[in-house]
């Protein structure tokens, strides 16, 4: 059996405690449910912790981890049925914040993939190159989500207001 790392172990601890909030508001953007992103943050912290000596150069943690916590809300999502836009809304208590819900309903018309490189990238600050680290994917394929998202949304959002104009 292999003996346990105790460096790479604190490594992921600290980055964990630091980053605990940016993987909770993650989650949260994709199950829009405040229960199940504390479920999946929990249960990526455990594995982060679990696994830690797997993890072989610790300049990548940070990407390991949003690796993990991608894997659990992904798998979470395929646990779970569909809900309605109406149901977020009620759940949220967004429902007289028309931009709040064109924008979650733009980013929930993209594929899971597409909407991992977004939010990646401009809710969590991300690299293309990180992100293309925590997604497994070369750079230009992320650059190509990127912008393939970034249009669709821009398409969903200027129907969604021409219409309430």
């Amino acid at each position: 059996m292999k003996k346990k790392n105790r460096q790479a172990e604190q490594c992921i601890e600290d980055i964990l405690l630091e980053n605990y909030d940016k993987y909770y508001r993650l989650a949260y953007s994709y199950t829009h449910n405040e229960a199940d992103a504390e479920d999946i943050v929990q249960n990526g912290v455990y594995k982060a912790i679990l696994y830690s000596d797997s993890l072989e150069n610790p300049a990548y943690a940070k990407t390991w981890i949003y690796r993990i916590m991608l894997n659990e809300i992904f798998e979470m999502l395929k646990k779970q049925r569909d809900t309605s836009l109406e149901d977020m809304v009620l759940e949220t208590g967004k429902e007289d914040r028309y931009a709040d819900i064109d924008l979650l309903k733009a980013l929930n018309s993209m594929s899971k993939e597409d909407k991992a490189v977004i939010e990646l990238r401009y809710f969590e600050d991300l690299k293309i190159s990180d992100i293309a680290q925590i997604l497994g994917e070369n750079v230009n394929t992320i650059k190509s989500r990127l912008y393939r998202g970034l249009k669709k949304m821009k398409l969903e959002l200027s129907d969604a207001w021409k219409w309430e104009a």
